[in-house]
Formats: C-alpha cells, structure tokens, sequence
C-alpha cells in the first residue's frame, strides 16, 4: 500500500502532535512545521499530497503561506483553524484552500477529510485520460490535468479543476450547488455554499470580465452551468 505525504503547520505543538499521531495510524507519512514560513520552505523540498494549514501562526500566518504555495504549487490544502466564521471560511477557499475545518475538530472527521481529498486527488491523477475538451477559448486537456485559456496555461487548484471538468464535460447543463459538492467532493452536500467560493475563483481565472462571466453562468434558482460561448453566439445570429 502506498504511503501518502502529508505537510502539518501547526504551531500548537500538542495539536500537531496530536494529528500526527492520527494520521500515522493510517497510510500517511508526516511532517510537522510550527509556522507559515517553514512551511512554505518545506512545500518547496517535496511534493506533499496534502498540506493541513492553521491559520494563526507567529511570522508568517497560515493565510500568507497559502498564497505563497500558490505560487509554486498546487498541491491539495485543508486549513485547519479555530477561525469558524463564514467569513473566514470564504477567505480560506478565496485565497487557494480546498477545504476548511474548524478547531476543536473531531479526530474522525479530520480522517474523513483528509481521506476524501487524497482520493479524490489521486483517483484523478491515476485515470488514464487521453482526450481533450475545447469550448470557445477555454481547453480542458485531460490527460494533464490542464487548462488552458487563449493558449496561456492557467493554474487551478485540484478541487477548480475537478469543478472545471465536470461543468465543461456536461456544457449546458445545469448542475445545482449541492449537485456539483456531491459529485466533487464525493460526499453529502456538507457545506455546499463553498461550492460559490470556487466557482469565483474559477471564473476569475478564465473569464476575460469575471462580474459578466460567458462561460460560466448562473441559472437563477438552480445552479451553475458551462455556456458553449460559440455556439451561443452562433445560435443568437440565426
């Protein structure tokens, strides 16, 4: 069985240690950091299938080491943190997390978690994939997880892209906010509204004007869809 790589920032040494121990009771290897900048040094040495991030963290805080992986990296991120606001939740996923658990956790939700990503993550990455999808300037290249925008590769993190692909292998189709988690995240629909998080984020990286989006729309009442921006524009002159 295959041992998975897991990055822990954490600066509670107790709580890391804590995890560390779940975890290892699993299939995960550890390595535990106790600040946002040994972190993002170490996401740098390693290619880390998850990283779990606290936020509140001395010199570099958890908010800032994300987005300096996301420079670099797009490896999966779970914040862990005992900001539990909405507000906080929608920074965390804004700024490049892909999912977000308040402090105190739950030993067994933190595994479920941490389990729902890695599969997710690598169920993707091990399908044998050899197609491509092409929709107005935006294409989807499968086979490497990839996307491209005007022929200029766009960077997503592994829950926009899955997001990205299930929107553009179904265009026109209207998928429900709960729709879209359940088959993403493989899971009830938890939190669904972190779905609208991502979706922003998405469009902010593949729409030309992200408050007027032509790829992906809102269905009023009903969900998101992925427009065929050709055909629409085809189907308005005739």
């Amino acid at each position: 069985m295959r041992k998975y790589d897991i990055l822990i920032a954490e600066d509670d040494e107790s709580i890391l240690h804590s995890i560390e121990i779940y975890l290892g009771k699993e299939k995960y290897r550890t390595k535990g950091v106790l600040n946002g900048l040994d972190a993002v040094e170490e996401a740098k040495k390693k290619d880390y299938d998850l990283i779990i991030m606290d936020l509140m963290m001395p010199g570099m805080t958890g908010e800032e080491a994300i987005m300096e992986i996301r420079n670099y990296s797009v490896v999966p991120i779970l914040i862990l943190s005992a900001k539990s606001e909405d507000l906080d939740k929608i920074k965390g996923l804004t700024i490049g997390a892909d999912d977000y658990l308040t402090k105190p956790f739950n030993p067994m939700e933190l595994m479920a978690r941490v389990d729902a990503i890695i599969r997710r993550n690598h169920t993707y990455n091990d399908e044998s994939k050899e197609e491509e999808i092409v929709i107005g300037d935006v294409k989807l290249l499968l086979d490497q997880r990839r996307v491209e925008v005007l022929g200029e590769s766009i960077s997503l993190t592994p829950i926009e892209y899955q997001i990205l692909e299930l929107l553009m292998k179904h265009p026109g189709r209207v998928f429900s906010i709960e729709e879209i988690y359940e088959k993403v995240w493989k899971e009830p629909a938890l939190d669904p509204k972190t779905v609208t998080v991502h979706i922003r984020r998405i469009r902010e990286k593949i729409e030309m004007n992200p408050k007027h989006p032509i790829y992906i729309q809102v269905a009023w009442g009903l969900g998101y869809r992925f427009v065929n921006e050709k055909r629409s524009l085809e189907n308005g002159k005739n």
